[in-house]
């Protein structure tokens, strides 16, 4: 895209975004004053990922929020690239529990899809926009240690292979590139102590890099409207709920939806003050969802706080 269609790209978004303000003012969205500085773990995911025109809205939308005062951190996905890689690969692709199994020879592919094509394409879009993002691994610095994940399924264990849990993030190097400006773009790989790698859930990483970091909010995206109360029986969203009541939701949830879910409890339970399961498939869904509005999707909250909505910009 040349830089005269960018600005006509963006002179598109511009009313969008200008409608999730409190008012217009010169450089972007306002803000109010506490929550300037505060980080904002957003994980990048679903259809979002594989569509062009939404990469390249959710990349706009990220930087608008850097523009606006808030740190942003971008956790990325790549399921349907990992997938269609290790199709053309011959490799077995199989999911247990809502997960990847991941062989050895998956992890390989894992990690040169990842590092090597999704984080480069997401770090090329925001940077479309100025010298923002940096990209990096949970292995680097040793942001992300894993340990191998266990996994049940109706009730008896099941092997699904080089899949980690995060038992320990040092958010750092992190905090350094947030620091000097920086948005950081990271992708789910973690070493262990025993020099193993292990593929980690998006979701998870993305729930625990944003307690580690005392966000003021975790968001992720997916490819439905959010978290339905009776699914498949009923397709009624789930708009706000808390921390007890989401608990008591988990063990019936689906297995696509489940990590979603258990990353948002985490998080909320860790310090995070508000998580936000968002149909990425809106444009804008980061912006609205963010600011605090009555977005796409589904919102969880401690269950300390207040019923009405305090989130607002």
């Amino acid at each position: 895209m040349t830089t005269r269609e960018f600005k006509k790209a963006g002179a598109a978004m511009r009313p969008v975004v200008t409608e999730l303000a409190e008012a217009d003012r010169p450089g972007g969205l306002l803000l109010r004053p506490e929550r300037r500085g505060s980080a904002v773990v957003i994980k990048f995911g679903g259809n979002a990922m594989v569509d062009e025109s939404l990469q390249r809205t959710f990349a706009h939308d990220v930087v608008e929020l850097w523009r606006a005062g808030l740190r942003p951190v971008v956790v990325h996905g790549g399921g349907p690239q990992i997938s269609a890689m290790l199709d053309r690969l011959g490799l077995e692709s199989r999911f247990e529990a809502g997960l990847r199994v991941t062989t050895p020879e998956t992890m390989e592919v894992v990690r040169m899809v990842l590092t090597g094509r999704v984080q480069r394409e997401l770090v090329g879009h925001i940077n479309d926009h100025g010298p923002f993002a940096v990209g990096m691994t949970g292995e680097d610095a040793h942001t992300m240690t894993a340990v191998r994940r266990p996994a049940w399924v109706d009730g008896r264990p099941v092997d699904i292979g080089l899949v980690g849990d995060i038992v320990d993030v040092n958010p750092g190097m992190v905090r350094t590139l947030l620091d000097q400006g920086h948005i950081p773009v990271i992708s789910p790989v973690a070493r262990g102590e025993d020099g193993q790698v292990y593929n980690v859930n998006a979701d998870l990483a993305a729930s625990a890099l944003a307690v580690a970091l005392e966000a003021e909010r975790l968001v992720v995206l997916t490819d439905v409207e959010g978290l339905y109360a009776n699914w498949p029986y009923s397709t009624e969203v789930i708009e706000r709920l808390t921390a007890e009541a989401l608990d008591k939701m988990l063990p019936g949830l689906a297995s696509g939806m489940l990590p979603k879910m258990e990353g948002c409890l985490q998080a909320v339970r860790g310090g995070v003050r508000t998580a936000h399961v968002l149909d990425g498939r809106v444009p804008h869904a980061v912006l609205r969802g963010v600011l605090g509005e009555t977005g796409p999707g589904t919102t969880v909250v401690p269950d300390d706080s207040p019923d009405h909505d305090e989130q607002a910009g």
